[in-house]
């Protein structure tokens, strides 16, 4: 008999660094026999993960260079299926080559070219139904209040 933990934030921190493409509640209990999908799913309804607690846990581990660079990205991450969700609306997919129905995602990645290593190091949710911003808003802001040195 497997017996289940409770999921802490570094558990799900560690999942989502190495998972490169499916960032799935599904993909994550699939994928960690400790947890179950319900485990999983309670945590992240009460876990809040907010773009300043990322800075602060990544903080210390970023290596600076005055070669290092910032890539924003935005994605969407795939709700097709999903009708109450919250931050879920009709928007472009690159990846789909689409309009779906998903959650926008803007991220801020600090890259240091010469040991070839990155850190996400700001986010925003893209819900300009609710806040007015554009995604250029965002950037502005993530630009502003992050710097690395």
């Amino acid at each position: 008999m497997v017996v289940k933990k409770t999921v802490t934030r570094l558990d799900y921190c560690q999942y989502l660094l190495v998972s490169q493409i499916n960032y799935t509640l599904t993909n994550f209990a699939e994928h960690c026999a400790s947890f179950s999908h319900d485990a999983i799913n309670r945590y992240l309804r009460r876990e809040r993960i907010t773009p300043r607690l990322v800075w602060d846990n990544v903080r210390s581990q970023v290596v600076p260079t005055p070669k290092g660079y910032l890539i924003f990205d935005d994605t969407v991450l795939n709700k097709g299926y999903s009708h109450k969700i919250e931050l879920v609306r009709r928007q472009w997919s690159g990846n789909e080559k689409a309009i779906i129905k998903g959650i926008g995602i803007i991220t801020c990645v600090y890259v240091n070219p010469d040991t070839d290593e990155f850190w996400l190091i700001d986010f925003r949710f893209y819900d300009p139904d609710s806040d007015g911003k554009s995604k250029l808003d965002h950037v502005h802001e993530m630009l502003s209040k992050r710097r690395v040195s």
